[in-house]
This record gives C-alpha cells, structure tokens and sequence, in this order.
C-alpha cells in the first residue's frame, strides 16, 4: 500500500491508506458477482443438446493417369545440344565460327546493336584512330578495332570517319554464322 503523508499528517495518510484498501476490496467484490454468472453461462451451454453435425463432403473421384514419358529427356538434366539435333536429323557443325564462352565482356555488350550511336572519331598520337560509341544511357565510350560491341559478339574491324566495320555472330541452322554489319555516323 501506498503511505500518503502531506505536511507530516500522518493521520490523514492513514486515512488515504483505509480509503484505498476499502475501495480495493469493493472492486474485487464486484468481479465475484460477475463470475457466478459466467459459470451459469457455462452450464446453461453445456446442458444444451447437441446440434447434427455436417455430413462430409462428397469427394471427387479423379481420372488416373498413367506417366509414360519415361524415354524423353529428363526435364531437369542439363541440355545436350547434339542429341537434340541428332534426334532432329540436323547436322552437327563441329568447326567453323562459335562465341567464346569464356572470354570477358566488355561493357558494350549489354545493349542491342541498334541502341549504339557512333557520334564521331578521335586520332590518337600514335595515328590510332579511336570510334565514339555513345550507349542508351548517354554514355561515349571509346573503342577499336578487335573490341566487342552488341549482344550477338559483334568485333570491331575496322574504324572509318563515317561508320564503323562489325562482324557479329548469329545462330543459324546447326551452328553460328558471321554476319558483318556496320554503324554509321549519326548525322546532326
């Protein structure tokens, strides 16, 4: 219990202290009553007869089905490009041009082709002649010949004041096949 003292009364803080503990006692008081009910409640609920319980529901009967593509390929094993074409009929290309697969892209060949902008040339001291590249973010990069531009491996062969030269490498039937190709001067 609290002692409440003001102005060194302690009369009054005994007061205050029977005040308390008598108004404490009636709120317990009142959550007796309150519970004689609840158990009335209680057992009113429990004498109550019990209600039909909901039949279960019907359950479907499903078609069987029996898995017979046990002779195709595993969806989940790696690809073996070579059975496939075999299987096809096509004819296995094994020399000729192909993409390295373990060489570094540079970064312009993260954009399409046809998103690259050549927007002029800049002549080093030693005679280079350096292409400007500008990507779709609007950034100029410098490049020259033997880099790598576009998503198909497209190599630089040659830079010109008004285009530069490309070969790319594109899928065809059985393998890849060079394709050459160029960019122009934008003209502004």
């Amino acid at each position: 219990m609290v002692d409440i003292t003001m102005g060194g009364n302690t009369s009054r803080g005994r007061r205050a202290s029977g005040l308390a503990a008598a108004l404490t006692i009636l709120i317990l008081g009142g959550c007796a009553k309150s519970r004689s009910e609840l158990d009335q409640y209680i057992a009113e609920v429990q004498a109550r007869p019990a209600g039909p319980v909901d039949p279960l529901p019907v359950m479907k009967n499903f078609e069987t089905f029996l898995y017979a593509a046990h002779a195709y390929r595993d969806p989940f094993a790696p690809i073996d490009s070579s059975d496939e074409r075999e299987s096809a009929g096509q004819a296995i290309v094994t020399g000729g041009p192909k993409p390295n697969p373990d060489r570094r892209k540079e970064d312009l060949e993260r954009f399409p082709l046809d998103t690259l902008d050549m927007v002029g040339t800049l002549t080093a001291a030693e005679n280079a002649l350096f292409g400007l590249i500008k990507d779709p973010e609007g950034v100029v990069h410098r490049v020259l010949p033997n880099n790598y531009l576009g998503l198909n491996d497209g190599r630089i062969l040659g830079i010109y004041e008004d285009r530069i030269e490309l070969v790319e490498l594109v899928p065809s039937s059985g393998g890849w096949e060079e394709q050459e190709t160029s960019i122009a001067l934008e003209d502004k």
